[in-house]
Order: structure tokens, then sequence, then C-alpha cells
């Protein structure tokens, strides 16, 4: 009976710390595609200086919000959202309408994947 209990507290532990890390998973990736947003505002207006602003600002909060996610994700997808990112700011720096929009969409669909792959779904676990 004490085996059974404890086996049952500690799959409440990992179900629990599942949830929470999706949460936190989607809440970074949130704020990570609102800096896309805004990317993409300053680019339909035609202000790439501020798209370049918030090109930076996106890396910042990548730093700030997404520095845990190797902990639990993929190394290879981090590295490709990395890769993405760096291109989608040298597109923009450059003044690359086709390629900053083709890379920026790229980058948002890399973001929201996260959260729905690694949500604690039957889906994900079957």
């Amino acid at each position: 009976m004490r085996l059974f209990l404890v086996l049952i507290i500690i799959f409440a532990i990992i179900v629990s710390f599942s949830f929470w890390t999706n949460h936190m998973l989607q809440a970074s990736a949130g704020e990570i595609l609102q800096k896309i947003e805004q990317i993409e505002q300053g680019m339909e207006n035609n202000q790439w200086e501020q798209a370049r602003a918030a090109t930076a600002e996106l890396e910042e909060t990548w730093d700030k919000k997404a520095k845990w996610w190797p902990l639990v994700l993929n190394h290879q997808e981090i590295d490709n959202i990395e890769f993405s990112m760096v291109k989608a700011g040298e597109y923009i720096t450059t003044k690359n309408t086709t390629h900053s929009w083709a890379q920026l969409s790229e980058l948002k669909l890399m973001i929201r994947h996260i959260p729905e792959k690694e949500s604690l779904t039957l889906e994900n676990i079957f």
C-alpha cells in the first residue's frame, strides 16, 4: 500500500510539472510572438528602423524568456529558431521585404508549434 501511495505521489508530481511547463511555454511563446507581430507592423508601415528595433527586442525577449527551454525541448528545435531569428534580423537590416516576411512566418510557425508539441495530450503520448 505504501508503494502504491508513493507511485501516485510521483505520478501527480510529474503531471503537475508537465502542466506547469506547458503553461510557461505558452506564456513565453506568446510574448515572443507579440514581438514578431511588432516587427511585422513596422514592415507593413515601411518603417524599417522600427522593425529593426523590434528585432533587437525580440532577441532580448528570446534570451530572457526562452533560456530555460533547452531543459525541456530538443536542442535542434532551439537551434532552428535561433538560426531563423538571425536570418530574419539580417533580412530586415537589408530591407529585403520578401525574405523578411518568409523568415518571420517560419519563425512564428516554429514558436507556435512548441507549446502544442510539448502539451500533455493523448495525441502526444501515443
